[in-house]
């Protein structure tokens, strides 16, 4: 059973990115209209940092300075912190609570931009992820040699005479296609 989650399959895939000399103004614009917390500031196609609802708040509303007027650039948190596509749920559930900060830009093998991470990922798919481990400890309570009575996790065709391979509970025909 597959508990070791990668990033690369629960990540938001594109990026939405503006220039560095665009206006907090921009940022907040392009926010809204794609319904996101924030935006991944790039100089020539580079990222080097992200704006996030808060920084504006912050460092722009606050700070009483003119949105329109004010360049993403400087108004953004960096150094970009980021995480891989092969990195696990748990590596990035752990980084995002010891950083204090609810998303991670995801990059490639390359370090190209790729998609992004959230807090809200994890909580979506946190209630499957917990039915795959009572799934998986429950079967790890019982030995080798007994029956079940259910779906084969190969083939998904009802059976009477399930029996553990590895991880995983199979039926007849598919244990012994396993043999071979």
């Amino acid at each position: 059973m597959k508990t070791d989650i990668r990033v690369g399959e629960v990540m938001t895939r594109g990026v939405v990115t503006l220039e560095a000399d665009e206006s907090v103004y921009e940022a907040a614009k392009a926010m809204k209209k794609n319904a996101i917390g924030s935006v991944v500031i790039v100089r020539k196609g580079k990222a080097i940092g992200i704006i996030t609802e808060r920084d504006i708040v912050l460092k722009v509303v606050m700070t009483g300075k003119n949105a329109k007027k004010t360049q993403v650039g400087t108004a953004m948190s960096r150094p970009l912190k980021t995480t891989t596509v092969s990195s696990t749920l748990a590596e990035v559930a752990e980084r995002l609570k010891n950083l204090q900060i609810k998303r991670l830009p995801v990059v490639d093998e390359r370090g190209r931009l790729v998609g992004m991470i959230t807090d809200d990922d994890l909580v979506r798919i946190y209630p499957g992820l917990i039915d795959v481990l009572l799934e998986e400890a429950e079967i790890q309570k019982f030995g080798k040699n007994e029956e079940f009575t259910g779906t084969c996790e190969k083939c998904g065709v009802y059976s009477e005479e399930l029996a553990r391979e590895g991880n995983k509970l199979l039926c007849e025909e598919c244990r012994e296609e396993e043999e071979v």
